[in-house]
């Protein structure tokens, strides 16, 4: 049913301020996806879907000439071999061997069971005083769970964001562990601590190196809270705060930060036009925002996003490496940047008040859109709800959880082991920081290999991650040293 409308004399007749008013609220009504930086999932059913992609004339799966990807054979625990006893021709009996065997690997889980270790604290009376004397525990043994237990707990709630009560349901299912969901929380806690000690390295490396910085709401127990992300080409670090001010850039990033990549929030405009670059993925929304409001300012916003397509588009080929970074500026930027300020200028004089007012906004910041790189996607409807619900300790866990995950993924890095070799450190009695000193110095008294990969280091309280060359050995203990060094 379309929505009730004024008379255009009953409009007209009404004072400048009420028609305002008016005009406000419809385009707060208008807001979506596309024109806003509302997500997707808030879109009313009126919005048009995105129209479908046009089906192209090749098949279905992998295409010819595509790099071939396999799964990789893992050590054999036991080795089956099989030899053809006849001919499968002539039946002649065969004998002797194959030097390079086709192999087949079956790859199967081993039974889990919970490694029990029981400490027997005797209570040994005095014989002289009577008193009753017990032997503390180690150090190493308080808590009761040891790091894998701790390390499987923080990856199932951090990284693949299951539940406490799932997170407890599974480790009784799968591996016969009891626990309940506020022992969960407590491991939580202590695997912030674990990580604790690389933080502030990471945050120190991020000042000066341009990053992409981003903010989204993040329910903090009852109280609306704020995701910041501060994201280098090596280190990205989060942090879950209460306010959404300009303080909070000031606590992301402690020092003269490089060029960063944003929006055109209000928290940003502090900084030089020389050392911002505007997002125009940001940009392509406020210009639909423009062509939706249905008004004078419509063609502007036409205008504007044609040539933010075109810009969008020859960047794409930019980081694909079909455009070189001199080509996109001597072909594409020079008349886009000349036709944008026109249509900015021609915006800013406009009947639209709102129009007007975005138009005049990245006239003062022209420098600004055409600094380094045009795209911020940094919390770009990436970023999910915290399972089961914030929690008002969970907040350092999940700073540090959000990102490490996937990076350790996207590089063939094992999480699991990086996390239980992270609480394992943090749990020893002579401390975190002697015991990483003692394996550095140890690791650069050994001959490197010269196979090398890119491995993420991926580690602290908020969510930062190192990309660091490390050594790929076939020992297990040989790489864990390394993703951990």
């Amino acid at each position: 049913m379309a929505s009730p409308t004024l008379p255009p004399e009953v409009f007209d007749a009404l004072p400048p301020a009420v028609q305002a008013y008016i005009r406000y609220l419809e385009a707060r009504l208008g807001q979506n996806s596309t024109n806003s930086s509302k997500p997707p999932s808030s879109d009313p059913p009126h919005v048009k879907a995105a129209p479908p992609k046009a089906p192209s004339s090749r098949r279905k799966g992998g295409q010819p000439g595509h790099p071939k990807h396999s799964r990789s054979d893992l050590p054999a625990d036991n080795v089956i071999e099989l030899r053809p006893s006849t001919c499968d021709r002539c039946a002649h009996a065969l004998s002797g061997g194959d030097a390079q065997p086709l192999r087949h690997q079956i790859i199967e889980l081993p039974p889990v069971c919970p490694q029990v270790t029981e400490y027997r604290r005797h209570r040994l009376a005095c014989p002289n005083c009577g008193r009753i004397n017990r032997p503390p525990l180690p150090g190493d043994a308080r808590g009761g769970y040891g790091p894998r237990v701790q390390a499987v707990c923080a990856l199932l709630s951090g990284a693949y964001r299951i539940g406490k009560r799932g997170v407890a349901r599974l480790c009784q299912d799968l591996s016969g562990v009891p626990i309940s969901p506020a022992a969960v929380c407590g491991l939580q806690r202590k695997a912030a601590v674990a990580l604790g000690p690389v933080v502030e390295e990471a945050r120190a490396y991020v000042v000066g190196k341009p990053a992409n910085v981003d903010e989204t709401g993040w329910p903090e127990g009852r109280k609306r809270g704020w995701l910041w992300a501060a994201v280098t080409a090596r280190v990205t670090v989060f942090l879950v705060r209460l306010s959404r001010a300009r303080k909070v850039l000031g606590e992301l990033i402690a020092g003269h930060p490089g060029v960063l990549t944003t929006d055109r929030y209000s928290a940003y405009d502090h900084l030089p036009v020389c050392e911002r670059q505007v997002c125009w993925a940001h940009l392509r929304r406020d210009f639909q925002a423009m062509i939706d409001r249905g008004n004078g300012g419509s063609g502007v916003g036409e205008d504007l996003l044609t040539y933010a397509d075109i810009l969008l588009d020859q960047w794409k080929r930019v980081r694909d490496g079909t455009l070189t970074r001199r080509g996109f500026r001597q072909t594409y930027l020079g008349w886009l940047r000349a036709g944008v300020r026109g249509f900015l200028k021609r915006g800013a004089e406009g009947a639209c008040a709102i129009t007007a007012g975005v138009c005049r906004e990245l006239m003062a910041v022209e420098p600004a859109l055409y600094s380094t790189r045009p795209v911020n996607h940094t919390l770009d409807g990436r970023v999910p709800s915290p399972a089961n619900g914030p929690h008002r300790t969970g907040s350092s866990f999940a700073e540090y959880a959000i990102e490490t995950a996937p990076t350790k993924r996207s590089n063939a890095s094992p999480v699991f082991t990086w996390c239980w070799w992270q609480t394992f450190v943090a749990a020893l009695p002579f401390g975190n920081q002697d015991f990483n000193n003692s394996l550095r110095a140890s690791a650069r008294s050994r001959p490197v290999s010269s196979r090398t990969r890119r491995a993420n280091f991926t580690a602290g309280v908020s969510g930062i991650v190192w990309r660091k060359a490390s050594r790929c050995e076939t020992d297990p203990c040989s790489r864990m040293l390394d993703n951990k060094l």
